[in-house]
């Protein structure tokens, strides 16, 4: 995969680093590590800036982060407690559960969304939730490039500086993804066995 999203950005300088890191946040297997530290790495060797690089990579960002944010908002609470109504007692969810998340959102979201942009993977799917809650558009975007500014220009400026070995960096951000993956996981885990304890008792 690496190959052909350097080819690309090589061809096509900041277009090309735009519609990547844009695709990158639509579909967040594109590993964007690669595409900032990359592109880090082309202003060592090409007319690019290291600003003009972290500049036009937040705005392909906030070009995904929107459109998702948008189809989160088009799926909606309501629609998917629709869902729930019809696979709830197959999936051993409530209504009630996703209005408490839908609530738990509304009180945190924007923090989430702050920290989460700077979370492989995650940063991506942060905007479906936000749209779904109905999170004001303005502090969504303020919050999205705030996040985004600062892993775009952390791994941009790494780039740069490591030039030729920015490879090595992706691969110590392979490890950085697993970790945090890791995370999320027993999250994840913690919160189905209190939900269970919790169903256990009624």
């Amino acid at each position: 995969m690496e190959s052909w999203i350097t080819d690309f950005m090589e061809q096509y300088g900041y277009f090309g680093i735009l519609m990547m890191i844009a695709l990158e946040n639509i579909f967040p297997p594109i590993p964007s590590e690669v595409i900032l530290t990359f592109g880090g790495f082309m202003t060592t060797y090409t007319k690019l800036t290291a600003v003009g690089v972290i500049v036009i990579s937040t705005l392909g960002s906030l070009v995904g982060a929107i459109i998702l944010y948008y189809i989160g908002m088009l799926l909606g609470v309501e629609r998917l407690e629709r869902i729930i109504d019809r696979w709830g007692r197959v999936l051993r969810v409530k209504k009630e559960d996703v209005r408490k998340a839908d609530a738990w959102f509304d009180r945190y979201g924007y923090w989430a969304v702050l920290l989460c942009r700077m979370v492989p993977l995650i940063r991506s799917l942060i905007s479906l939730p936000a749209g779904m809650s109905g999170m004001k558009l303005v502090p969504f975007l303020l919050f999205t490039t705030i996040g985004t500014l600062i892993w775009n220009t952390i791994l941009v400026l790494v780039g740069a500086a490591v030039g030729d070995n920015w490879e090595d960096i992706v691969a110590f951000m392979d490890v950085y993804a697993n970790i945090a993956y890791g995370i999320i996981a027993l999250a994840i885990v913690a919160v189905i066995v209190l939900y269970i304890r919790r169903a256990r008792k009624f």
